[in-house]
């Protein structure tokens, strides 16, 4: 296989998505894939237009969304898990070209994040991947 990808990270938990970017590039690597982009982010509302400035790209063939959406004391994170999953799907129909999500959560548990990061970045690439 082979595609030019970009990544699309929130800077949010920084160090967390260092991690999963790490993987992402490893997973792009072993799939035959280049990351041509690189895109680093507030947090989780900010992907949509990042992910849709990179498809816009002629040297992007896919975009893959990395991040983490927390519980937290509302459904705040709920509510803008939902509204950024949304805006991903409706940029992948519109610009027919795949995206990946790596984004944990929402709702996710401080304690369940460590050993999803990897899992969830090397899935999201695979997605995209598999959808070229």
């Amino acid at each position: 296989m082979s595609g030019n990808i970009a990544l699309v990270l929130g800077s949010f938990h920084r160090a967390r998505i260092e991690e999963m970017l790490d993987e992402a590039r490893a997973a792009a690597a072993g799939l035959g894939l280049a990351v041509v982009d690189e895109t680093w982010v507030p947090g989780s509302m900010e992907k949509p237009l990042a992910v849709k400035r990179a498809l816009l790209r002629d040297d992007v063939d896919a975009a893959v969304a990395l991040g983490i959406i927390e519980r937290g004391e509302t459904d705040h994170g709920l509510v803008m898990g939902h509204a950024v999953i949304a805006a991903l799907i409706g940029l992948q129909l519109d610009l027919m070209k795949p995206v990946g999500v790596g984004i944990l959560g929402p709702c996710i548990h401080p304690s369940q994040i460590d050993s999803r990061l990897r899992p969830y970045a090397r899935d999201a690439v695979a997605a995209a991947a598999r959808m070229l």
